[in-house]
């Protein structure tokens, strides 16, 4: 796939705002500084489409991108460790849920994992949750250009085998990208063209 139009859409922190339109949808989300906004715009190919700070947990809306007029990319706010106060995450977090539970459009969700660091508990008890939920969803790790192979194949090990201990009996489809050089781009845009085909 290449993408030749990405446009905002809107923003909101309520699900029933969300479009009215039938396009299916590709959720992104992950803790907070995973480096998802950089991810987003290497992907989409603008610089600035979802916007970077050097602050996590900057994104507090679901925000919505219409991808070549056919599907939506949809960045959502980033689970733990944001500085916000504690009223306001469990309020951006109930969104986050409702989204994945009411969201008809929604046809995968992306959670994206920093590969430089061991399994976090957070990330694996999200993702467990999505499975429980029965939400369908893919890996992406991120960040990969900060470590040498044999790094970056032990830390993904080192995931597959904290998944695979009981949690799943596969493990979910994975991408390792990097937004620096555009490692994985290809691969995970042509797995939305996949999906988009057999809808």
């Amino acid at each position: 796939m290449k993408i030749t139009s990405a446009d905002f859409i809107m923003s909101n922190q309520d699900v029933k705002k969300c479009p009215a339109s039938q396009l299916p949808e590709y959720a992104f989300i992950g803790r907070s500084n995973v480096g998802k906004s950089s991810l987003i715009n290497m992907l989409t190919n603008r610089k600035n489409l979802a916007k970077t700070s050097g602050r996590p947990g900057k994104t507090q809306l679901i925000n919505h991108f219409l991808i070549n007029k056919s599907w939506h990319l949809v960045d959502l706010p980033g689970y733990g460790y944001a500085r916000v106060s504690k009223t306001s995450k469990a309020k951006f977090q109930k969104f986050i849920t409702d989204y994945f539970h009411q969201r008809r459009q929604l046809v995968c969700g992306f959670v994206l994992v920093d590969v430089r660091h061991e399994p976090q508990p957070i990330d694996t008890e999200f993702m467990e949750w999505l499975g429980e939920n029965g939400i369908p969803f893919s890996i992406i790790f991120t960040k990969a250009d900060k470590l040498k192979p044999k790094a970056l194949e032990r830390n993904v090990e080192a995931y597959k085998t904290a998944l695979l201990d009981g949690i799943w009996e596969e493990m979910p489809p994975y991408f390792i990208t990097s937004a620096t050089d555009a490692t994985g781009k290809d691969d995970v845009l042509n797995y939305i063209t996949v999906i988009n085909e057999t809808l």
